[in-house]
Parts: structure tokens; sequence; C-alpha cells
């Protein structure tokens, strides 16, 4: 059996059991996302300067909200129409950043 493409859509029912590796995380729609809480606003932009390398570097870019303290990280695959194994990537990744 073939190992799936980052860009293959994952299948609803793998869903779960991926998110459960990402407690923090929720999904909605054709997305997964959580929202981090900071200090102050400089620390927050800190986080969304880390974020947006890891992004560069692994080629999937999550959609971000950012708030005074509060930015809510988003990820999707717009080009494959809901998630993949890349957005699961990538939001562990981000999480390595609070460790």
């Amino acid at each position: 059996k073939h190992s799936p493409a980052m860009s293959d859509l994952v299948a609803k029912e793998e869903v779960e059991g991926l998110l459960k590796k990402l407690p923090e995380w929720e999904h909605e729609d054709k997305s997964i996302f959580r929202v981090f809480e900071f200090d102050d606003y400089m620390e927050s932009i800190d986080f969304v300067n880390a974020v947006a390398e890891i992004s560069e570097e692994g080629g999937h870019h999550p959609d971000m909200d950012i708030r005074w303290g509060l930015i809510t990280v988003r990820a999707t695959t717009h080009e494959a129409g809901g998630l993949t194994e890349a957005d699961f990537d990538v939001a562990k990744k981000i999480d390595t950043l609070l460790d």
C-alpha cells in the first residue's frame, strides 16, 4: 500500500485520530484551528513571525488572525479543498514553538 501524498485529503474518520496528537487544536469544516494567548502584543507578533518561518520552510501557510494578545491559526489545504497531512504537520511544528 502506498503512503498518501501530503496533498491527498485526509479521510473524515482519520481526522479525529490525528487530532488526538494535537489536543489543543479543534476541527471545523475543512480546517483545524487553535487560539494562542499572549501577555502582550509584541510577544504575539514574535509568535506570528515564528509561524511564518515554519510556514515558509514547509511550503504550507496557515491563515492567521492577529488580535492584541490573541492569535488564531487555521490550517487547511485550499488547493485540495480540505485537510491534508500537511495541515497536521504544520500544526505539530507550531505547537513546538511553545514547548
